[in-house]
């Protein structure tokens, strides 16, 4: 689910150019002749401009916000506005190269109308309205920017997105703006308008492309340590809103926020549209992170009749990987995870990481994990995987990525029964009574059609105190393809699920067969599901009663391992089959909230006396 450098290339290099705003008393408003175009007309009371492709002349404005970094250009701001509230008062004029207008410039444009897509046709997102191939006049200088219309609990109304039309597969793009009722409109009618919040909570931790999520609507959902709980498809929290700054980075480096810190004071700006994340402050004045976020959490010390079962995606880790990367992972697994008994551990990485040389072994990327865990105070755990066939398991091209089992050998033995490879699938056999495993480790059903281009599930078989368990890590299909929440169609399409859905009922079928050959066996599944605990690829999961989610033993307010877009989400998760009729769950939050991480992922730890 991580976004790489790549795809944001220059994006959010933040360089601007900005002005000292100079209050004179002469107004800006130039008095509207006959015929003439205002900014209203041009943006029109639906998402796409009634004058798309159309040249327009002398259109009037000043000068709010100036961007000379990505999609360069500048916005301005009619002082004439029109009285209806669905009509935006501000527009976009895409200038290619370094703007030359300043903040207070009073304009007049001329060029096309023009409906922008970010990311593309194929990504389904909305538009941003602009205007293209400019001629541009400063009139005058030194006016004062337009009063900034004001986001916050009383004005962002709490329903998201308008039903699409259905005529139109769903899209929302020719609905006329309805900004007293759903959010989606709200931000639409602003959209290239002045815009203002005041005190917000931080939602979603600063990034490396200089940008932040706060929300308006301080009640909403929120997480126990400050975040915004990702409830439902149908509540996805409206007052959430992205920040970027258009002040250059070397006159005011962008601030380190982490979940639960308040972004205090004003942040002003034009509301913007992009592809990562939908409408955004491009803040020419920026509030000051004030620190009120949560420490890191340490799980507690198992009892020594549990065992204690861990899951990490560890995001592409691989042995070119800051050696920092390392040390961070092992101290997280010793100090916050206390060393647990059994860990599966996602997006390992072969031996020569990213490089596509043919390579498929990852022992020396296990081995180094393993070093550092030791030389963290932990202990020397042993591993279990399974090399897949090349380029067959997805993830990122070259990486080979797989799952892992380290298990802690004083403590739990691996059961090993051997044959196995990367396209033998495990069966399940009777043993004095028992459910055993045919092979050990092994793979679930690798040859399905569910796993193409995926992560096959890793299957092992332990011991512990006389007691088997099996343990199945998993990396399910990632979202990829999917709209986003602020998609033109709404509901937006989630296509990726289809995979999951196949891949949840492989799992959920191998289960079955343990659970027909011995009624109260143990068995523990987790890692990365890349989909909700509400989904239905997590009820089918647990279909028939196989299985039942450990997340939902946990408070609304603590249902997280991953945040994306300002919602604490859960993407990890753990389940267990009935013989495990009591266990303590946590989810230990180490990554996901903070600015600086190891991974974007939380770690999470289930004990139980089997």
């Amino acid at each position: 689910m991580s976004r790489t450098p790549a795809a944001r290339t220059a994006a959010l290099t933040v360089a601007a150019l900005t002005s000292t705003l100079l209050a004179v008393p002469a107004s800006a408003a130039e008095p509207a002749e006959a015929g003439t175009v205002r900014v209203h007309d041009i943006q029109g009371d639906t998402r796409l401009s009634p004058l798309d492709g159309t040249r327009v002349s002398n259109v009037s404005g000043v000068v709010t916000g100036v961007r000379a970094y990505g999609s360069r250009g500048f916005w301005i701001q009619d002082t004439a506005p029109d009285a209806d509230p669905a009509t935006s008062e501000g527009v976009f004029v895409y200038t290619g190269s370094a703007p030359k207008v300043l903040v207070g410039d009073l304009v007049r444009v001329s060029g096309t109308v023009d409906e922008y897509r970010p990311g593309g046709a194929s990504s389904g997102n909305q538009t941003v309205t602009q205007i293209t191939r400019p001629q541009v006049t400063v009139v005058s200088s030194g006016h004062e920017t337009p009063a900034p219309v004001v986001l916050d609990s009383s004005s962002v109304p709490e329903a998201y997105a308008p039903q699409g039309d259905p005529a139109a597969g769903g899209d929302i793009e020719g609905l006329r703006l309805r900004p007293d009722t759903h959010a989606l409109d709200l931000y639409e009618s602003l959209e290239g308008m002045d815009v203002r919040i005041r005190d917000a909570r931080v939602v979603g931790p600063s990034t490396e492309y200089a940008e932040l999520w706060v929300t308006v609507e301080p009640r909403q959902n929120p997480t126990r340590r400050g975040g915004t709980v990702y409830g439902g498809y149908d509540e996805p929290n409206p007052g959430r809103v992205k920040v970027e700054s258009l002040v250059p980075l070397s006159q005011e480096p962008f601030p380190t926020a982490d979940t639960g810190d308040v972004l205090a004071g004003a942040t002003t700006g034009p509301l913007d549209y992009d592809q990562y994340g939908g409408y955004l402050v491009a803040a020419r004045e920026m509030g000051t992170v004030v620190d009120r976020g949560p420490e890191r959490e340490r799980t507690r010390a198992r009892h020594r009749k549990e065992l204690a079962v861990a899951t990490y995606n560890v995001e592409n880790l691989h042995p070119g990987s800051d050696p920092e990367k390392f040390d961070r992972l092992a101290r997280g697994v010793v100090e916050n995870l206390a060393s647990p008994d059994i860990l599966a551990l996602e997006e390992i990485q072969d031996d020569t990481g990213p490089t596509d040389d043919g390579t498929v072994s990852a022992d020396a990327t296990v081995e180094r994990l393993v070093e550092a865990v030791v030389a963290a105070g932990g202990p020397r755990y042993e591993w279990r995987s399974i090399d897949p066939v090349d380029g067959a398991d997805g993830g990122l091209p070259g990486g080979n990525i797989r799952n892992v089992f380290l298990f802690d050998p004083d403590r739990v033995s691996f059961v090993d029964r051997p044959g196995a490879d990367a396209t033998t699938a495990v069966g399940v056999a009777r043993e004095r009574g028992r459910a055993v495993l045919t092979h050990s480790p092994a793979r679930i059903a690798p040859e399905d059609p569910a796993w193409e281009d995926s992560r096959k599930p890793l299957v092992g078989e332990f011991r512990f105190r006389g007691r088997t368990v099996v343990v199945v890590a998993n990396h399910f299909a990632s979202k990829g393809g999917d709209q986003s929440l602020h998609a033109a169609v709404q509901p937006p399409s989630r296509s990726s699920e289809v995979q999951r859905h196949r891949q949840a009922e492989a799992v959920n079928r191998f289960v079955r067969e343990v659970l027909a050959v011995e009624r109260k066996a143990r068995v523990v599944v987790l890692g990365d599901i890349n989909d909700f605990e509400f989904s239905t690829t997590a009820r089918k999961l647990t279909a028939g009663g196989a299985l039942r989610n450990a997340v939902f033993s946990l408070p609304r307010s603590e249902r997280y391992t991953y945040v994306y877009d300002g919602n604490s989400q859960v993407l990890d998760q753990t389940l267990v089959s009935p013989g495990i009729r009591r266990f303590d769950y946590d989810i230990v939050h180490v990554n996901a909230e903070f600015a600086d991480q190891v991974s974007d992922h939380d770690p999470q730890v289930i004990r139980f006396r089997p």
